[in-house]
């Protein structure tokens, strides 16, 4: 084919690519259309939206029903119509593609001059964790923006063949983006000083308008999905690549090739290596990184506080293995350090892999909160490591991640957060606490319905440590607790041992009482052991069952709508549901 038919061939598609985004963005509007006037809801602000509309021609009366239809699938209609409308100005645009970005520029805008007022936090000198708290917050709306700046520029990168996963990547990355807010505000709990209030009184318009993106986006997503033709120009669009005989290591780097791969620099305590501590050996990782730069870590004990951050991208620490290669720190909450902060190892740059490595918070139960790993980099792998430490071990915090053949160790809460998270094959350790306290596995920290994060445990196991084991009837221990109102955990094809009580679940204990048991998403399919049965689990209207149907919803090929970039690594991957297994003790074979 000539140059010149090459690019009349882009043009056409482009041309395509752009009139089928429009017309998916038009079924949305014209749905929730249908909505608006079957629900004959007046609510939300509608009144003064009427006098705009009665007062102004008929284009900006058009702008106005855009904005009102865009807005609809919002948890915050009032704010989202309000800032749009005003954003607008004297536009008299009715295309939603524009007034999407447009909510985007108001949210980072809200966003970046909030953070500016953070200086009227005068009393914080008073409480050393409150100025460690809003060190952090400012720290967390860096991330927010770069997420919602990214989702902003995702906006332009859609086109006709990326359509699906585009619209995955705005979900996960605004859901990341409402995340960092929140974990902001959670910095500030059990501080002496009311800035918590005041920083909350600052980031309420960001957060309602970060929600509102995400409700948007969730829109297009669920509308897009939801489309019955498969076909366009008279070709297939997409077809299922995860079927399990599609998956292997096909295309990825293996595993094995990975592990034995020549590294880019070595760490070494007995100065054998190119450096003898990790963040020395970070500091060479290359600006605006896109290939596997490994770094691999000899036995030993490394006594750092390790940050990978957002701009060292592609980064592989390979280890000895996770009890020889160990990371170790013991900052945590009774010392004066925040959850944030307390982390040995924190993971902020994309597409991190981790093998055969060690991650440590040595505080112990007395110190309470004391982060291990803090995980926060989309599309992260780790593979053959272990996480130890009492309560709050993993803070599986944001984006998508996935855990195989690993081992985590603690006693409460010790893996929560709110990412996308797969564990497979791994070995839950339920440790021995202080006297008086129960266990609980996880603690999910999804705050609202549409977030896309959760937390799937397949084809693992459940078990008590050997100190723990004696003890295990008298400090009882449990699945879950609903951290944030729509926690969602779901266990499938794993093995409960006997520690786990009857009832499986506890509430959040919250100011005002219990809370989550309605609105959270705890399912358990296809477990086996004593602690499996069912039958005296806790009455939740969150509690639910899991037909076979419903459980492939949440394998890794379906949950992470796809896994390219898990087979990238050659690390291993079961895409779906196994409808045979067989059990091992401690973990199932696939």
């Amino acid at each position: 084919m000539s140059e010149r038919n090459e690019d009349k061939g882009k043009r056409i598609i482009i041309a395509v690519s752009t009139l089928f985004l429009v017309a998916i963005v038009g079924t949305i509007i014209f749905g929730i259309n249908l909505i608006q006037n079957g629900s004959n809801s007046n609510s939300n602000g509608n009144g003064d939206n009427k006098e705009i509309v009665s007062t102004k021609n008929e284009h900006v009366a058009a702008t106005v029903k855009a904005v009102e239809s865009l807005c609809h699938p919002t948890n915050y209609k009032e704010e989202c119509e309000e800032n749009l409308i005003a954003g607008a100005g004297n536009s008299t645009t009715t295309n939603p593609y524009e007034l999407i970005k447009l909510a985007f520029n108001i949210t980072i805008e809200k966003i970046s001059d909030k953070l500016a007022e953070t200086k009227v936090l005068h009393d914080i000198e008073k409480d050393p964790r409150a100025k460690m708290a809003l060190e952090t917050c400012k720290q967390l709306m860096d991330l927010s923006v770069w997420e919602l700046e990214r989702a902003f520029s995702g906006m332009s990168e859609l086109n006709l063949f990326t359509v699906d996963k585009l619209l995955m990547n705005l979900k996960v990355w605004l859901s990341g983006a409402l995340t960092y807010q929140d974990t902001c505000l959670d910095e500030f709990e059990n501080t002496t000083s009311d800035a918590g209030k005041k920083m909350q009184d600052l980031l309420t318009t960001g957060m309602h308008m970060t929600s509102n993106g995400l409700g948007i986006i969730t829109a297009l997503y669920d509308t897009f999905t939801n489309l019955t033709a498969t076909k366009v120009l008279g070709r297939r669009l997409f077809q299922d690549s995860e079927s399990p005989s599609s998956v292997g290591n096909r295309g990825g780097l293996n595993a094995t090739l990975l592990l034995n791969s020549k590294p880019n620099v070595t760490v070494a305590k007995d100065g054998s290596g190119d450096f003898r501590t990790i963040n020395e050996a970070l500091q060479k990782v290359p600006k605006k990184n896109k290939t596997p730069f490994v770094i691999y870590i000899k036995e030993g004990i490394y006594q750092e506080y390790v940050e990978v951050t957002k701009k060292m991208s592609h980064v592989v620490f390979i280890g000895d293995g996770g009890k020889k290669t160990r990371i170790t720190g013991n900052k945590n909450y009774m010392d004066g350090v925040t959850t944030y902060r307390s982390a040995t190892v924190a993971i902020q740059g994309d597409y991190f892999v981790g093998m055969n490595m060690g991650f440590e918070n040595s505080a112990g139960p007395e110190k309470h909160q004391a982060v291990a790993l803090r995980v926060q980099a989309d599309k992260s792998v780790f593979y053959n490591c272990s996480m130890d430490g009492y309560q709050d071990t993993l803070y599986v915090h944001a984006m998508r991640q996935y855990y195989r053949d690993c081992t985590i160790s603690g006693t409460i809460d010790f893996v929560f957060g709110n990412a996308l998270v797969v564990f497979q094959n791994c070995t839950f350790m339920v440790r021995k606490p202080m006297e008086h306290q129960q266990c609980i596995v996880t603690a999910q920290g999804r705050k609202e319905k549409q977030q896309p994060s959760g937390i799937v445990i397949q084809g693992g196991s459940i078990v008590s440590d050997p100190e723990f084991h004696p003890v295990r009837f008298n400090n009882k221990a449990y699945l879950a607790r609903p951290w944030k109102s729509y926690s969602r955990t779901i266990f499938m094809d794993t093995y409960i041992d006997d520690l786990i009580q009857g009832e499986g679940y506890l509430p959040w204990q919250g100011l005002d009482g219990p809370t989550g048991m309605d609105t959270c998403f705890y399912a358990e399919y296809h477990n086996t052991g004593p602690g499996s049965d069912k039958s005296k689990r806790v009455n939740w209207n969150g509690i639910l069952n899991l037909n076979s149907k419903a459980a492939r919803l949440f394998s890794p090929s379906k949950f992470f709508h796809g896994l390219d970039w898990v087979r990238a690594t050659g690390v291993p991957c079961f895409p779906g549901v196994p409808p045979h297994y067989r059990h091992n003790k401690t973990t199932f074979i696939w």
